[in-house]
């Protein structure tokens, strides 16, 4: 298969299961747990108290650095302020909202209808404060990566490709909304001013796509790409390679080679925030896999558990061994159906599967540096972490991981390479 990329697989997409589901509806929970870590950086401080009544889309958290706002996904009664499970594991403060099913609006932020009457910085500004971070799952600032690439970039990409199997929630978005999502380009281009725009989604997406040419036929300056399916392709490295023939050198970011990549959701939220005065509030969410019932995507408040994504799709089948957000490939197993979506979620999958719990082997194949994207050593990498070398580590470019999974996919000694690889990482940032 043609590849525009180093390395890859191209694993069953299984994405029929929730793109042939039921129309996109949007969730009404009881109640919503709002994690104040939302992205990137240092968890926001809680703005709000138990007892305080709340309307959507009102900021209830806020930090300084990294730190993006977070907002009432519904109208209603703060009933606690506590730490909560959070989809990583960890312990982090929540605001525990009580649906009173008003939807009664904060009407803080302005709308701009003519963006271009606004400066840069006030666009920039805006976008921090609607609480805007990457919507593939990188959950980074927006306002950080837009501000931070200026007077760099020549090529913007909207990231469309959705690589994992079964997740279909951008693919959703580009089916029924693309018109938010190409007026977000336009957004971001008055900002990055770079001299080509181009939207990549991958091939399997044939109903998104001949929208989008619909829609673009009266645009003359986003292009269309549409290129071979092939994981992990809605990396951004591997996805800048893929349309413009550049890598990005290890170490640097896209601007290096004159890129900016943002996913078509966080586009759809600039135009949200920056025209319609809205933050982010909600996302589209899919929920899927052989062990729900009934798959689909669903308009989701962040803040909603779990367990409520799980009841509105069906529930689960009682042979599900394994419920993940995000995709098979690099999302994360829960074992807390209480944790709640947050920004970066764009799938809870309910998995069927034979464990093996036989002892794994290396067996010196070498599938696994053929597969890698970023062109590394698994095999070595993996030696080096069982001996606890840093040096070792280091040397064969630990840190440059992606964490993508193909290496573990392919391997017939079924090695714990990803798993190995994630735990070294979070070892070495924390003694650093």
């Amino acid at each position: 298969m043609k590849s525009l990329f180093f390395g890859g697989i191209h694993p069953a997409d299984k994405k029929e299961l929730s793109a042939g589901g039921p129309p996109l509806r949007r969730l009404e929970p009881k109640q919503v747990s709002i994690s104040m870590s939302q992205h990137i950086g240092v968890p926001c401080k809680p703005l709000v108290g138990v007892g305080d009544q709340v309307k959507k889309g009102q900021k209830i958290g806020d930090g300084e650095g990294l730190c993006v706002p977070v907002h009432a996904s519904v109208s209603g009664k703060v009933v606690a302020v506590e730490p909560r499970r959070h989809p990583s594991g960890q312990e982090i403060m929540a605001v525990v909202i009580e649906n009173d099913f008003q939807d009664t609006p904060d009407e803080t932020m302005a709308c701009h209808e003519d963006y271009r009457k606004l400066n840069l910085e006030e666009i920039l500004a805006i976008i921090r404060e609607a609480g805007i971070v990457g919507m593939g799952g990188a959950t980074f600032s927006t306002q950080v990566k837009a501000a931070s690439s200026m007077e760099k970039v020549e090529t913007l990409i909207a990231n469309g490709c959705e690589c994992e199997p079964y997740l279909t929630a951008d693919d959703t978005l580009l089916r029924n909304e693309a018109d938010r999502v190409l007026a977000g380009m336009h957004i971001i281009r008055h900002v990055l001013k770079p001299e080509r725009m181009v939207l990549a989604v991958e091939e399997n997406k044939k109903e998104a796509i001949e929208g989008l040419k619909k829609a673009l036929e009266k645009e003359k300056d986003i292009e269309l790409k549409v290129l071979p399916t092939r994981f992990p392709q809605g990396a951004e490295k591997q996805l800048i390679q893929a349309v413009t023939g550049r890598e990005v050198p290890p170490g640097q970011l896209p601007a290096a080679v004159g890129c900016a990549v943002f996913n078509v959701a966080t586009f759809a939220a600039t135009y949200d925030a920056v025209v319609q005065g809205k933050a982010v509030t909600e996302r589209i969410v899919t929920v899927s896999g052989e062990g729900v019932n009934h798959p689909g995507n669903f308009r989701t408040p962040v803040g909603t558990s779990y367990a409520d994504l799980l009841e509105a799709a069906g529930g689960v089948k009682a042979e599900t061994c394994k419920v993940i957000t995000g995709g098979p490939m690099m999302g994360y197993a829960q074992d807390d159906l209480s944790v709640s979506v947050i920004k970066g979620t764009n799938g809870v999958l309910g998995l069927i599967e034979n464990v093996d719990t036989g002892d794994y082997a290396c067996i010196r194949c070498g599938k696994c540096l053929t597969v890698c994207p970023m062109k590394l050593q698994p095999l070595h990498l993996f030696e080096q972490i069982q001996l606890e070398n840093k040096k070792g580590m280091e040397y064969y470019y630990l840190m440059d991981c992606i964490e993508c999974g193909c290496c573990s996919y392919t391997c017939p000694g079924k090695l714990p390479l990803t798993s190995s690889f994630k735990a070294a990482k979070q070892k070495l940032k924390e003694e650093r």
